[in-house]
């Protein structure tokens, strides 16, 4: 798997106490979701954004990336895929972390579409769970039946708050998934919280970016901000 890099945005007030790092979806790049932190930065002046361009060239996009190839025929290649691209996004996830000298709790996961699905997956895998998981119009992918999980989950205890956001409309990813993934996490153990963006299709809408930036301005501890 190659090495993975992307656009990054410096924490507003010089000093990096978090790290907010951005998955994007499948055909996409980096470049699509990194200005998410300039609008998020009121709330989260000690942050850093970076958004790495997935690993892989996407066939179906000229300029894009993925994170593992579908073909949408194979009920199994989720599965196989999220497993194929978890080690070297970890690798990348500890290099931001060292750079900026944080702890492995002083990060936060948000995905778009397959970047939630690499976000959860990963992210409730690591051996220091992020700060927080937020998943944009994804789902959480589960192993097909009578396939063992090659990397266990952290124990229900140790789950980070995640939040899910989804738009009423989706027409790539049917709100139904974001419904099954809540339920599929109960049944696991792990609270989740949820929004359900009106009348919107696969994106993502001024509702749905305000209530994720809070969310993980409170996931980070920070103070409720006034407006």
């Amino acid at each position: 798997m190659a090495l993975i890099d992307g656009p990054r945005l410096p924490a507003r007030s010089g000093k990096t106490r978090q790290l907010v790092v951005f998955l994007h979806g499948y055909g996409a790049n980096g470049d699509d979701l990194i200005s998410i932190g300039r609008e998020w930065q009121y709330w989260l002046p000690d942050t850093a954004f970076v958004a790495p361009h997935a690993p892989e060239i996407c066939p179906a996009s000229g300029l894009g990336r993925q994170w593992f190839a579908l073909t949408f025929r194979d009920p199994g290649e989720r599965w196989r895929g999220v497993n194929h691209a978890m080690p070297a996004l970890n690798d990348f996830l500890d290099a931001e972390l060292a750079r900026h000298d944080l702890g492995a709790d002083r990060l936060a996961l948000v995905g778009f579409s397959q970047g939630t699905m690499m976000a959860l997956h990963v992210g409730l895998r690591r051996k220091t769970v992020p700060a927080a998981i937020l998943g944009y119009s994804g789902i959480l992918v589960s192993p097909p039946a009578g396939v063992a999980d090659p990397s266990p989950r952290a124990p229900e205890a140790a789950a980070p708050p995640i939040l899910l956001v989804h738009g009423e409309a989706d027409e790539v990813i049917p709100v139904e998934g974001m419904f099954m993934t809540a339920d599929q996490l109960a049944k696991d153990g792990i609270a989740s919280q949820w929004h359900l963006s009106p009348r919107i299709g696969h994106g993502i809408d001024g509702g749905g970016l305000r209530h994720g930036g809070l969310f993980l301005a409170s996931s980070f501890g920070m103070p409720y901000p006034i407006e």
